[in-house]
């Protein structure tokens, strides 16, 4: 372990850094939700229209919480979430997309 007094004042990307590791159960929990996604969204079901939006009710007051389709679109790179859609029906591709954004690391 590196011995790092609290007074250095270093960020967890520098030490990070300084340890050449990365942030693994960030990345873990990114392909877990993108494998989820896939299954949910070829199904249809009521999980399809929670997860994309189209549920109809009452929304609550405060600041919107982040969807989890915003945060798979950053992690899995450049895109709209449309081509995310889209990329779902099909499987092969879709897990070409989890295995490459996975080995990035991103």
């Amino acid at each position: 372990m590196l011995r790092i007094p609290w007074t250095a004042k270093k960020t967890n990307e520098r030490v990070l850094n300084e340890v050449n590791k990365r942030r693994s159960l960030v990345i873990t929990i990114r392909k877990r939700q993108a494998t989820f996604l896939g299954h949910v969204m070829r199904r249809g079901k009521l999980e399809h229209l929670v997860t994309t939006g189209k549920f109809e009710g009452k929304r609550s007051r405060g600041r919107q919480r982040e969807k989890i389709m915003d945060g798979l679109a950053t992690w899995l790179g450049p895109g709209k979430v449309s081509d995310i859609l889209a990329a779902v029906k099909d499987r092969d591709l879709w897990r070409d997309m989890i295995a490459n954004a996975y080995k990035q690391g991103t």
